[in-house]
């Protein structure tokens, strides 16, 4: 109810200051689209009510840290980055998901906001310890696949009693790839949820340090998977740990040790810590509640079946602002 009022307000604002010349700018993009009247209302509406709340937002195009000085960001160029207050507001208050203290930020495409966007990329930290990576080196990916199929399906139940859709593991959309020089891991699942026509993308990257990783999961549909590998090394080059938190700094005699490896870390299961509902929280929180529903969502909201050709429109028109 809350989220409801502050859209409501900030709708209501926005409609009170809006430039004649974008109304009549989405007026005149609707008309081509041959839209109704109250379809032509939602579009305005819409965009009224995404330049405002993105008003709301300060980015960062620079650099910043994460977790203290434990890491840094280096915003890669076409991206912009929210802190983590900031980070916190869009995936807790707008898109819906439970609190996580862990999230240090959130890296944006440059043009977009949270509200019109093709995926965004959540930013956090797990302290868990250093994550030995003997077994990256022999780890059969095809075997570990089927694990994690099976995982899957037997966390459906549980799921469904909690009141979350299903979800099917339909392979790797991004094969993993560990770079033992760099310490970066990264792979992408396929996944199908309950009810819904299309797969949706999770793309995992994981940058080790000496005390655990910083976590870059990509939240978006399937159709990103390009522009995702398009932007993968600036993506990937984009986070590393500041000195006394490196991989290599690791010290036996001090620091702990996880307890999982590589294959831990990509099953998400890490049983022997968390036990099995941390991976239905996992699923959850990154993607059934998280950006995907609140994309799927708008649109059939507010356009239905026209929406995705207003905002193509919408985005080769760079006049609208």
């Amino acid at each position: 109810m809350k989220s409801k009022f502050i859209y409501f307000i900030a709708l209501l604002i926005t409609v009170c200051v809006a430039h004649a010349q974008d109304i009549e700018r989405l007026e005149f993009i609707a008309d081509s689209l041959n839209l109704s009247d109250e379809e032509t209302e939602d579009l305005i509406s819409f965009k009224l009510y995404s330049d405002s709340l993105e008003n709301t937002f300060t980015y960062i195009y620079d650099r910043s840290m994460l977790n203290g000085d434990v890491a840094k960001i280096m915003v890669p160029e076409g991206y912009k980055f929210l802190d983590s207050e900031q980070a916190q507001r869009v995936l807790s208050d707008i898109w819906g998901n439970p609190r996580d203290e862990s999230v240090m930020g959130l890296l944006l495409k440059e043009d977009e906001s949270p509200v019109e966007t093709t995926y965004a990329i959540e930013i956090s930290y797990s302290e868990d310890g250093y994550i030995e990576d003997d077994d990256a080196q022999d780890m059969d990916y095809d075997d570990l696949l089927s694990e994690m199929q099976d995982d899957v399906k037997e966390a459906n139940p549980q799921r469904t009693s909690m009141g979350y859709p299903t979800v099917d593991l339909i392979g790797w959309a991004t094969k993993p790839y560990y770079d033992s020089e760099n310490k970066k891991l990264y792979w992408a699942k396929e996944l199908l949820f309950e009810e819904e026509e299309t797969s949706t993308l999770n793309y995992n990257i994981r940058v080790l340090g000496r005390k655990g990783y910083m976590n870059l999961n990509v939240i978006g549909d399937m159709d990103t998977l390009e522009d995702v590998e398009n932007n993968l090394d600036p993506i990937l080059g984009s986070v590393s740990f500041n000195t006394g938190y490196k991989y290599s700094e690791f010290d036996p005699d001090y620091d702990d040790v996880a307890a999982y490896g590589i294959g831990g870390l990509i099953a998400g299961k890490i049983l022997a810590k968390a036990g099995f509902f941390a991976l239905i929280l996992k699923f959850w929180k990154f993607i059934a509640i998280g950006g995907v529903a609140l994309f799927a969502g708008a649109k059939k909201f507010f356009f239905g079946s026209k929406e995705q050709t207003a905002i193509e429109v919408r985005k080769d028109d760079s006049d609208i602002s």
